[in-house]
């Protein structure tokens, strides 16, 4: 995704593949809902400034981070995109719960795309603070549901190459 140095959320439009036809899912945990909704608005307006139409696009949410998993493997069987795009917000608190629910989502979506053929996109924001949760989804570090779709858009193209 993005760091200091290097933003996707610049990313070229006009230099990007033909998206037009492409299908994408978007999952999102309801868990922490006033950012992961956020983060589901910036992947789909950035799916649509793409050009993918609206009709191609296909949300859905889940009740919490752990459960994007299992959301992204079956938008993935049911619907077959082009990729799947997963969104959700942990935030630390003061119990190691934070630790086990980031490591099983990225040991699932690690998993998920281990053994599929669709890219299953993980954008999960894990910080520290509420602050820091706002400051990724549209605040002053972007909005990382752009950059989880640029990343969809991406990876789709390269998954074309080989099917």
């Amino acid at each position: 995704m993005a760091t200091a140095f290097h933003n996707l959320s610049e990313y070229d439009f006009e230099a990007g593949p033909n998206v037009s036809d492409m299908r994408f899912a978007i999952v999102v945990s309801e868990w922490n809902s006033e950012i992961t909704f956020r983060l589901k608005d910036g992947a789909y307006n950035t799916l649509l400034k793409a050009g993918v139409k609206p009709e191609n696009i296909t949300i859905d949410c889940v009740p919490g981070s752990f459960e994007l998993i299992y959301g992204a493997k079956r938008m993935a069987e049911s619907i077959r995109p082009n990729a799947v795009i997963g969104l959700g917000c942990v935030i630390r608190g003061e119990t190691p719960h934070f630790d086990y629910v980031c490591s099983g989502v990225t040991q699932g979506f690690a998993q998920i795309n281990s053994d599929g053929d669709i890219p299953c996109i993980f954008g999960l924001l894990t910080t520290d603070t509420m602050q820091q949760s706002i400051d990724r989804a549209g605040g002053k570090f972007g909005n990382k549901g752009n950059e989880a779709a640029i990343t969809a858009i991406k990876m789709a193209e390269f998954a074309c190459k080989f099917n």
